[in-house]
């Protein structure tokens, strides 16, 4: 008899099935106990009578991992409307060690550091996996819709020679007797992949190592990144960005619609033009001085409030950055340029996104480079690819874990990763 799944019930009333799966509850009354089964599709009540399998039921422990036959009858009061009656129950392996928590409850009472000692479990709960289906969503609707734009999915190196962002922390490493780094981005190897393919993206994970102990922040995370050529500006790229955001919420609203439902959470709309202000615009409504050469997260927050109260916006693109913060490559404001032609995407009021236009000529880069008396040799393997012609281009990058995040309401971004990395924690 071929497995089912719980989620499989309703179209085998009056049939019998086999299920397996973890115990997820019992309840033992006096003249009927109730096993709670869980497996991929969700849970399945299967009720006891038989004495001897309600001898069986009581020996099992929570987490046990079980096969049931029986067969399947309507019950308006079980899981999706059916149960599975007249069971046998055959464990398939020993009983398990019930984890530090009940993962029967509707919330997990235990502390986040808990479940991230214990992650393996916690994320057996269905608010920790409901976050992660989220992801898994976000990640196919960002594929599909560059797919569907003539794109090419590109994997670059994630160990290299030099840091992408100079100046910034990179995690060293020994190659072989050679200094080396963990990549902070592919940022060069996907503008050198806009000589070949024209478009392309990547999903892959980024390592940075900048000592912060926030609640948004992760040394690796997993960055969805997009690189096109031929655009006039980076106007251009924000058009992309807005439909790829577009694509990723619908695909999350399709094919996440149960895991949105544990978590009570709406996906929000992607206006058909994201609503922009330039950086010296976003002092003035954030109430910082107009001297401030970045955004603070305070300054974030009251940014998201304006946009969503003037305009009825979760997004808000912040344009012209001033050329001090953005890197080397980022190709300045022809008009005024003290400034880029770069961005950033702020989701309810965060940082979710960053971009622009890039640099393109070969002499450009080394001016750039003098100009912050950065030597040319450690970037020659990119900056030498410009000599061979290469088309105005630009691209930003999605942080997968904010932007779920953000979407889920998590109070902390550890809560949508499976196995987090940070200042503090390398296990599990």
């Amino acid at each position: 008899m071929q497995r089912i799944l719980s989620s499989q019930l309703p179209a085998h009333v009056g049939a019998t099935v086999r299920l397996a799966g973890w115990v997820h509850r019992r309840r033992l009354l006096k003249s009927v106990a109730f096993l709670v089964l869980r497996d991929g599709g969700g849970l399945a009540q299967v009720v006891v009578t038989a004495p001897a399998v309600r001898a069986q039921v009581e020996a099992l422990t929570e987490e046990t991992v079980v096969e049931v036959v029986g067969t399947v009858v309507a019950n308006p009061a079980a899981p999706a409307g059916v149960e599975v009656v007249e069971p046998t129950v055959r464990p398939l392996g020993p009983p398990a060690v019930p984890p530090p928590f009940d993962l029967y409850r509707p919330v997990l009472t235990a502390g986040l550091s808990t479940q991230l000692d214990h992650a393996p479990v916690a994320l057996r709960h269905p608010s920790r996996s409901a976050a992660l289906r989220i992801s898994a969503a976000a990640v196919s609707g960002f594929r599909a819709t560059l797919d569907g734009q003539g794109f090419v999915e590109v994997h670059t190196p994630k160990v290299v020679a030099s840091s992408t962002e100079s100046g910034a922390n990179v995690f060293a490493l020994d190659w072989f007797g050679r200094p080396a780094y963990l990549a902070q981005s592919p940022q060069f190897y996907k503008q050198l992949m806009v000589g070949v393919f024209e478009r392309v993206y990547e999903v892959g994970p980024v390592f940075r190592a900048e000592p912060h102990d926030t609640a948004r922040h992760l040394a690796q995370y997993t960055s969805l990144d997009v690189e096109l050529g031929f655009v006039a500006d980076h106007r251009d790229v924000m058009a992309v960005l807005r439909d790829t955001l577009a694509g990723m919420v619908a695909t999350v609203a399709d094919r996440a619609d149960g895991a949105l439902a544990t978590l009570g959470v709406t996906v929000p709309e992607v206006p058909a033009e994201i609503p922009a202000v330039h950086f010296t615009e976003a002092l003035t409504i954030a109430g910082a001085p107009p001297s401030e050469p970045d955004l603070a997260p305070a300054h974030e927050r009251a940014l998201g409030e304006w946009a969503l109260r003037e305009h009825g916006s979760d997004f808000l693109f912040v344009t012209g950055y001033p050329m001090a913060k953005r890197p080397f490559y980022t190709h300045p404001d022809p008009a005024r340029p003290a400034y880029s032609n770069g961005f950033d995407l702020l989701f309810r009021g965060v940082e979710l996104v960053t971009g622009g236009q890039r640099l393109h000529r070969h002499a450009d880069y080394l001016a750039a480079l003098a100009a912050r008396g950065e030597p040319v040799e450690p970037y020659a393997g990119y900056v030498d690819a410009f000599r061979h012609g290469m088309p105005p281009h630009g691209g930003f990058a999605i942080g997968l874990e904010r932007f779920v995040a953000r979407l889920t309401g998590a109070a902390n971004v550890r809560e949508v990763v499976a196995f987090p990395r940070d200042l503090h924690r390398l296990a599990p």
